[in-house]
């Protein structure tokens, strides 16, 4: 049995899918964010009255951060190294963030169209701890369609 009406998701079950094979070890996905240019165009009416509309404008296209524990797994480590060398040819790939109730049924899509990474970030380390190596990796993207 999967969410009824007035239920939340929990935050903790989610995955990421990078051309339909799903990364291993993550940790956390940050904040969706995307922007679209606003226009704002100004006009009379026949009673010579300015009309303000604001109008939908180009996408700005979007980021999202993911937090992975580093592994031996190569395939998320060559689509960085791709995106980093600026092979876009190979580099640029359809992810998907997929929210998941707590029976792991999928309840929420957010499509990210031609995405490719744009940044990573290692976590800190010091001798004596022991805590897991993470990457954060920004991943940028043209389009997103949620389903």
């Amino acid at each position: 049995m999967g969410l009824t009406n007035g239920d939340s998701a929990a935050a903790h079950n989610f995955a990421l899918q990078i051309d339909g094979v799903q990364v291993e070890y993550l940790a956390e996905v940050g904040a969706l964010q995307l922007e679209q240019d606003v226009i704002k165009h100004v006009q009379n009416n026949p009673q010579g009255k300015p009309i303000v509309r604001m109008m939908p404008g180009i996408s700005q296209g979007g980021t999202v951060s993911v937090t992975r524990g580093q592994t031996q797994s190569s395939s998320f480590t060559n689509w960085i190294n791709e995106s980093l060398a600026g092979n876009m040819g190979s580099a640029r790939k359809n992810a998907t963030i997929i929210y998941m109730d707590y029976m792991n049924n999928p309840i929420k899509r957010y499509d990210l169209r031609n995405a490719w990474c744009c940044k990573v970030e290692t976590a800190g380390t010091k001798a004596g701890e022991a805590q897991v190596l993470t990457e954060q990796v920004t991943i940028t993207f043209e389009e997103l369609v949620i389903a």
